[in-house]
């Protein structure tokens, strides 16, 4: 069988992990969580990163910083994992969900400005599969309406919009390094700050409320509970496993960009004869390889093609079931306007494998069998 997902690993990740329990600092922001945030930084150009248990904690982080309140309306689209929204309505918050574009599988920027009211605080673009958002749009409508742009960058990392890397153009970025994304330390995250003013009060809210990051720089004599937080360190010996991929991330990188294309590709000629829709990249975007998928005809169909992958041993999954469907979702949040594309995309679209270590060889058989299916 050919899974779906191998998570990345690199072999000087055990030599650094042993690095971290000899030294005795295996809890957070050690050695290995300072080299992690000090490397995205100079990668992406953030003011500030903060290493993060997941990208969740990263998101309610923000949510915190941003200072989300009982009855604000945060817009974000329903087509995104279920993180993404749980981090507004743990605030009291409401997610206010619009429709997607259905070349990118992005919150449609063009049905954002209908969706603000007086209550509205955030907007929250995801860049899905690490293809970014219309940026410039939804900045430009978060200037004229006083708004926070939160950017939920848990697939982008190394990936950019018209120069900025994702994560960087909003006033806060989440990134994940869950063990299905293309840098992975088992489960973590990052938060990205773009004003240096936000910084101190985001490292109290992630040291429990304290003030232990100015202590531990020698800039007061002892540290005390100042303000609310909760703990969203993470162990050093994750920052450890995640460092040694950081350390080739050029290299990981290139090599999911070849999956990538090998896939176009070997399944451009489907498309041409009408048969899927394959992924699309607009001008300005530079994407990631974090993975790769195309589209069906219809459920049917996409659910049929999953089981004939099955039996020939490629392991292919369809993904998020939009939130606005979802119990949780018909309780704590509302649509605006019309689900023209969300759900009926969201029905066609099945990923294929795509991970570090897969080979081309492996992709031309999964190519393959895929062609079978519609011959």
């Amino acid at each position: 069988m050919i899974n779906f997902n191998v998570p990345p690993y690199v072999e000087t990740a055990m030599d650094y992990i042993a690095e971290c329990v000899k030294n005795q600092k295996i809890c957070g922001d050690g050695a290995y969580t300072k080299k992690c945030n000090q490397w995205i930084e100079e990668k992406t150009g953030t003011a500030k990163c903060l290493l993060t248990t997941s990208c969740t904690h990263a998101t309610e982080m923000a949510a915190l910083l941003a200072e989300i309140q009982p009855g604000d309306e945060v817009i974000m689209p329903a087509y995104t994992f279920v993180s993404t929204a749980d981090a507004f309505v743990l605030r009291g918050a409401t997610p206010v969900f619009v429709d997607i574009r259905p070349d990118t599988m992005n919150i449609d920027e063009t049905l954002i400005e209908a969706a603000i009211t007086p209550k509205t605080k955030a907007i929250v673009p995801v860049h899905y599969a690490g293809v970014s958002c219309e940026m410039d749009t939804i900045m430009d409508i978060a200037k004229r309406h006083h708004l926070i742009v939160i950017e939920d960058a848990a697939q982008g990392i190394m990936s950019s919009y018209k120069g900025k890397a994702l994560g960087t153009i909003g006033d806060y970025g989440c990134f994940s390094f869950h063990e299905t994304k293309n840098y992975s330390m088992g489960e973590g995250g990052a938060l990205l700050i773009q004003d240096p003013a936000n910084v101190e009060n985001a490292e109290i809210i992630r040291e429990k409320g304290t003030n232990r990051s100015k202590f531990f720089r020698g800039q007061i004599d002892k540290y005390t509970w100042v303000n609310y937080g909760s703990s969203y360190l993470p162990s050093d010996m994750n920052a450890a496993y995640l460092y040694s991929q950081l350390e080739i991330a050029d290299e990981i990188n290139e090599a999911r960009l070849g999956i990538f294309a090998r896939y176009m590709e070997n399944l451009t000629e489907l498309e041409q004869a009408g048969k899927i829709e394959l992924p699309v990249i607009p001008e300005g975007c530079v994407a990631n390889g974090h993975m790769f998928y195309f589209k069906t005809k219809d459920l049917e169909e996409r659910s049929c093609l999953i089981d004939f992958l099955k039996e020939r041993g490629v392991h292919a999954v369809f993904h998020y079931i939009p939130l606005h469907t979802a119990p949780a979702g018909l309780k704590y949040g509302r649509f605006h306007g019309e689900d023209k594309y969300t759900t009926r995309e969201s029905e066609r679209l099945l990923r294929l494998p795509m991970y570090y270590g897969l080979t081309l060889e492996q992709v031309d058989y999964i190519s393959q069998q895929v062609k079978e299916f519609y011959c």
